[in-house]
């Protein structure tokens, strides 16, 4: 396995894993599949994405997004991350988000933020393996498929990058 940054090459892939990820129901309230255009969008040239590739095939990855669109908030990225089904438990998410920890301290992040159902165990495993912590809970936060979701709301430092 190899993590490096995406490029808009990467953008059907992407959208292949992360559409698996909206048709299991269990890391998204989306429910619109989405198309290498619409992942393209994603590449503002700001916000990391990186990739993680096996045998030339991308299998996995993670990306920020912008958080709020204040400018106090600059320095606080969205971050997902998703792993193509046949690979998960592999060490591929470990290795996207990583990767895209190392690239997001380089553009001066100081903080990425997330939020997790609370069922999804695998990601939650996932991000406090790499320093993320829980703060709270966000009750009823959206439906899916008609049912009310919480997720948990995650946090994670960047401490060079707070100075």
């Amino acid at each position: 396995m190899r993590a490096r940054a995406a490029n808009t090459a990467d953008a059907a892939p992407i959208a292949r894993i992360y559409n698996q990820g909206i048709e299991e129901r269990n890391a998204t309230f989306e429910t619109r599949p989405r198309s290498a255009e619409d992942v393209s969008g994603w590449f503002d040239g700001v916000h990391p994405i990186v990739v993680v590739e096996h045998d030339g095939e991308v299998i996995a990855f993670a990306a920020t997004f912008p958080y709020r669109p204040r400018e106090c908030y600059s320095g606080i990225a969205e971050v997902s991350v998703y792993v193509d089904g046949r690979f998960r438990r592999r060490g591929a998410g470990r290795a996207a988000l990583a990767e895209l920890l190392r690239l997001a301290e380089r553009a001066r992040y100081w903080k990425l933020v997330s939020r997790v159902f609370p069922d999804n165990a695998g990601s939650r495993s996932l991000i406090a393996s790499l320093g993320f912590r829980e703060v709270g809970t966000y009750a009823h936060h959206a439906r899916l498929d008609g049912v009310w979701r919480d997720v948990i709301i995650v946090e994670r430092l960047i401490p060079s990058n707070l100075t």
